[in-house]
C-alpha cells in the first residue's frame, strides 16, 4: 500500500452518515450503541488537543456485530478530535482489493482501521476486536464469533472498547506529532 492508493481509498470513502444510509434497516444498530455511550471530559480534553491531522479508513461491514459495537465509538473519536481526524468508512466486500491487503491471521475481518498522516502516508493498521472485546468473548466463551447486530453489550465493555480505541488514535497522533519527516514540514 503506498500513499497514492491509500489516497484514492480514502476520496472513495464515504462519511458516516452515508455509510450508515446505505443500509438503513441495520444502521439501527449502529445508532443504539452510539447513544448508550460517549466521551468522558478528560477524553475530549485530550482528542481536542491533537495538532496534527490523521486520515482514518475504516474498513467495515454494516452488517458485522463486532462494527456495530466499535464503529459507533470509533466515529465518536473523530468527531470529537475538532476536524483533526479525517474518518471514512468503506465496505469491505465492495474494496475487497483493499480488504486483501489488510487481512488478519489471514482472514478478511472487520472493523479494521487503517491510519494515515496528513498525506496518507501509512501509520498503523488495527483490527478486528481491542483488547476489551477479545476479554469479554474469551470470558463469554459461548455463541459466535462474531455477536449478532443488536445483542446488549454491557456497559463496561464498551466503555473499556471505546477507551481502547482512543488510546490507539492517540498512539498515532503522537508518532505523527513526533515524526522527523512531519516535524521538519510544519517547523515545529
Amino acid at each position: 500500500m503506498n500513499a497514492a492508493y491509500l489516497t484514492f481509498k480514502h476520496a472513495a470513502g464515504l462519511d458516516y452518515e452515508t455509510y450508515l444510509a446505505t443500509d438503513p434497516a441495520r444502521a439501527e444498530h449502529w445508532r443504539k450503541i452510539d447513544a448508550q455511550v460517549g466521551l468522558t471530559d478528560e477524553q475530549r480534553t485530550l482528542l481536542a488537543g491533537f495538532t496534527r491531522e490523521m486520515k482514518v479508513l475504516a474498513i467495515s461491514g454494516i452488517w458485522c456485530g463486532d462494527c456495530v459495537q466499535q464503529g459507533p465509538l470509533v466515529q465518536k473519536i473523530a468527531e470529537a478530535a475538532g476536524g483533526r481526524i479525517d474518518l471514512r468508512w468503506l465496505d469491505r466486500d465492495e474494496h475487497k482489493d483493499l480488504a486483501e491487503q489488510v487481512m488478519i491471521n489471514r482472514g478478511l475481518r472487520v472493523p479494521v482501521l487503517i491510519f494515515m498522516a496528513e498525506d496518507c502516508e501509512p501509520v498503523s493498521i488495527v483490527g478486528d476486536r481491542t483488547l476489551t472485546r477479545y476479554r469479554a468473548l474469551a470470558a463469554k466463551q459461548l455463541g459466535p464469533s462474531c455477536p449478532l447486530p443488536g445483542a446488549p453489550v454491557p456497559q463496561d465493555e464498551l466503555e473499556g472498547t471505546l477507551q481502547d480505541w482512543l488510546d490507539e488514535f492517540e498512539r498515532v497522533h503522537l508518532l505523527l506529532r513526533l515524526s522527523a519527516r512531519l516535524r521538519e514540514m510544519h517547523g515545529d
